[in-house]
């Protein structure tokens, strides 16, 4: 039986539900053992099968042999397992709207996600999103706005939170993308991009082997804004 959490993730200069899989972890204190495999490889599949009979990552092993295959599964065993951790807000008002977040983002913004890939490798100049991508970014100004209002920020629902481990590829596809979105929701983006456990997790990344190709896009690379 394991003695501590095991973390199967994928690259990290690509995978943003790895991102939101390790991110509890690393953000909160939680000893976890990472294991770390490359998508579109031949051991792919074989490395999943290692610790569940799935297809994505990530994928957590508990001390008492358990699987969680979905990153809102590993959210909410942690936040039940470490009560202590500050995973969610406290208060219950706070908590019902990280819950709701949380939630809103797992299911949702589809077109941002399926238009704009996480690539923390680069930056793009030139990527016009689409309308179906603007009303995403409009749903996010709306919602981040109104969280940062009802609970006075500077993170989604006062402190960090899981609020904002599910947020965080989102914001890093806004940096990577140059998207358009208000200042109030750029600068949470900058918030997350000097993160120090993101910028460990991109500074990781490089070393999971050279650039995915599939990532690549037909325009002009600048340098991910990365805060001096």
């Amino acid at each position: 039986m394991p003695m501590t959490y095991e973390l199967l993730i994928a690259d990290r200069s690509y995978s943003s539900w790895s991102l939101r899989g390790w991110l509890p972890f690393a953000a909160f204190d939680i000893p976890v053992e990472v294991s770390v495999t490359r998508l579109y490889d031949d051991r792919f599949a074989h490395d999943v099968s290692t610790f569940a009979p799935g297809r994505t990552v990530p994928v957590v092993r508990t001390p008492e042999s358990g699987l969680l295959t979905e990153s809102i599964a590993i959210a909410w065993h942690l936040a039940e397992a470490f009560p202590d951790r500050g995973l969610l807000p406290a208060g219950p008002v706070a908590r019902a709207r990280a819950l709701s977040l949380i939630s809103e983002m797992h299911a949702g913004f589809v077109a941002l996600r399926g238009a704009c890939p996480m690539n923390l490798r680069t930056g793009w100049v030139g990527f016009q999103p689409s309308d179906e991508v603007r009303a995403d970014l409009a749903r996010l100004d709306l919602i981040w706005g109104d969280a940062f209002e009802a609970h006075g920020g500077p993170w989604l629902c006062g402190a960090y939170s899981l609020a904002d481990v599910f947020f965080a590829p989102v914001a890093t596809r806004i940096a990577t993308y140059d998207l358009p979105v208000s200042e109030r929701a750029q600068a949470y983006v900058t918030a997350h991009v000097n993160h120090p456990k993101f910028r460990e997790w991109r500074e990781a990344g490089f070393t999971d082997g050279p650039e995915q190709p599939i990532y690549d896009m037909d325009l002009q690379r600048r340098a991910f804004p990365m805060p001096g």
